[in-house]
């Protein structure tokens, strides 16, 4: 089989596509033919060295992907030969609060991931996916799918009326937006784009906030809620946004903490602005087994479909990797099969 694997350092030029043998699923495993796999900024993060760089090579990297399953191990007796899954990203949280012992067991790092043709997995790390939903649209739904679904739905406790903040147009913005309006929400996005903000309101958005244009976003928040604050800030910004998710907040909110992506430190956090908004601050890593398989049936009773940026060929998978370093995309970069 191929697979696509980084070594001799860190960056999209150590990703080299290699042969190696089908793996066999041993007891309580499965022998999963890849189907699709999407991406992630983690994933950059990894093949760049930020989140390990004492990482072990060589790795098969990418956490997300949906397949078939084509063999079954010993005991293996969850799914039926056949069937659709998706792995959960820690394959080792199935319910209830994670611990620190879960960390270790991330696909895409520390475990290999799923940029390769056929992949082995316990099959207690898995779920059934969406009928309703292609290969393509599945494969976007462990990461990205999952994180918004736990900071909406199982940490956020949104309800009919809030109003809740999404920062930018990638993977978890936009699902965050889809199910905040699933809960009867109403959503304000931030974009450095009006043609994005142009597309995330025929999602749905109730309204739209160019940070570019308007860099005090967070009075911009303010005037819009006639003063109150949004109920749920979805923070992707992490460094160079946090405070001013605080600002933007109501008192009693909560901001779920999700990404790093202007820096993973804030200088001056606003401490007393905190205080006064009693500010809820929860820091969100993706989600449990359990998570992922309710928001599958949400996901399915509602019809809802993933945003899909592009597809790429599983023989692009670099360049696909390489417009994910660039930023630009408006929801999911998917490899296909």
């Amino acid at each position: 089989m191929k697979a696509y694997v980084l070594q001799g350092g860190f960056g999209l030029d150590h990703i080299a596509e290699v042969d190696r043998p089908i793996p066999t699923p041993g007891r309580g495993e499965v022998l999963i033919r890849m189907k699709a796999v999407s991406l992630n900024a983690r994933d950059i993060g990894v093949i760049d060295g930020f989140y390990n760089p004492e990482l072990k090579e060589p790795l098969i990297p990418v956490s997300d992907g949906v397949g078939e399953i084509v063999a079954l191990g010993e005991n293996a007796g969850r799914f039926r030969m056949g069937e659709r899954v998706s792995a959960i990203f820690t394959q080792s949280w199935k319910s209830g609060e994670a611990t620190q012992e879960n960390w270790v067991t991330t696909l895409g790092s520390p475990l290999q991931g799923l940029l390769a043709e056929y992949v082995v997995l316990p099959e207690e790390g898995l779920v059934r996916v969406p009928q309703h939903l292609s290969d393509v649209e599945a494969a976007t739904l462990p990461c990205a799918g999952v994180t918004a679904w736990h900071a909406i739905v199982e940490e956020g406790k949104v309800k009919a009326g809030d109003t809740v903040v999404v920062q930018g147009t990638g993977g978890v913005s936009l699902f965050a937006l889809q199910f905040a309006k699933l809960q009867g929400a109403k959503v304000i996005v931030t974009s450095s784009s009006n043609e994005k903000l142009a597309r995330a309101r025929g999602l749905g958005a109730d309204y739209g906030i160019n940070y570019k244009e308007t860099a005090e976003w967070d009075k911009a928040i303010l005037e819009h809620t006639q003063g109150k604050g949004a109920d749920h800030i979805v923070d992707l910004g992490g460094g160079a946004t946090l405070n001013r998710s605080i600002s933007a907040l109501k008192v009693g909110g909560q901001i779920s903490i999700v990404g790093i992506l202007s820096g993973a430190s804030v200088e001056g956090l606003a401490i007393v602005p905190a205080i006064l908004r009693r500010a809820r601050l929860q820091a969100i890593n993706v989600g449990s087994r359990a998570m992922f398989e309710n928001m599958n049936v949400a996901i399915e009773h509602h019809r809802l479909y993933p945003v899909i940026d592009s597809e790429y060929p599983f023989s692009q998978a670099v360049k696909a990797l390489s417009h994910l370093a660039e930023g630009s995309y408006f929801g999911k970069i998917v490899i296909r099969y």
